[in-house]
């Protein structure tokens, strides 16, 4: 009985490589992965200093998170993005504190902000006016990605969410992604 279970016990171990994957997966073609869900994977690998130019930018708010892509592979991810105070649903109006979503692009950028660095996002587009003006209100605008206040210690961080629907990092975040991100690249904002 012990060299039964001895036996199976080896012969398991002998189907999983030294990372913990299969091998027979690798092998057998007829095996297949499960699905992932494209909108919610993102790279988990360590964070190193970014040497590639982003060309490609995607902000997921619901798992408050931006990642960097260049030629379609993410090269960095910042986790823990603040938001407006109401950051849940499209921007529609002025004032309403929300961030947008949809596709934009990196627009300019701003190194005297009154936020440490900022890069401007083009919203409102011609959607986003027309649906205001049909309700006789303001888009808004002035949508960045930024870090934390000026005057705020460098290490230090505001708490929950306090912008008026921008996107903000901390400042040593911005200062990264204001290296590697250039003026047009397209940045995909969603819930």
């Amino acid at each position: 009985m012990k060299q039964a279970i001895a036996l199976v016990f080896l012969a398991t171990a002998a189907c999983v490589s030294p990372a913990g994957d299969s091998g027979s997966e690798r092998e057998n073609s007829a095996v297949v992965p499960e699905p992932r869900v494209a909108s919610r994977s993102y790279p988990t690998y360590p964070q190193q200093r970014v040497s590639r130019i982003a060309d490609y930018l995607l902000v997921d708010k619901s798992d408050r998170m931006l990642v960097a892509y260049s030629r379609g592979r993410p090269i960095r991810v910042y986790y823990g993005l603040q938001f407006g105070d109401a950051p849940i649903g499209h921007k529609r109006f002025e004032g309403d504190e929300r961030t947008p979503e949809g596709i934009y692009t990196i627009h300019t950028r701003n190194p005297n902000s009154s936020y440490h660095l900022s890069l401007r996002i083009d919203y409102p587009n011609s959607a986003d006016r027309t649906f205001a003006a049909r309700y006789g209100r303001s888009a808004g605008g002035d949508i960045f990605i930024h870090g934390q206040p000026n005057g705020l210690p460098s290490n230090r961080r505001m708490r929950g969410d306090w912008t008026d629907g921008c996107i903000a990092l901390t400042n040593a975040e911005i200062e990264e992604l204001w290296s590697i991100v250039p003026d047009g690249t397209p940045i995909e904002i969603r819930q």
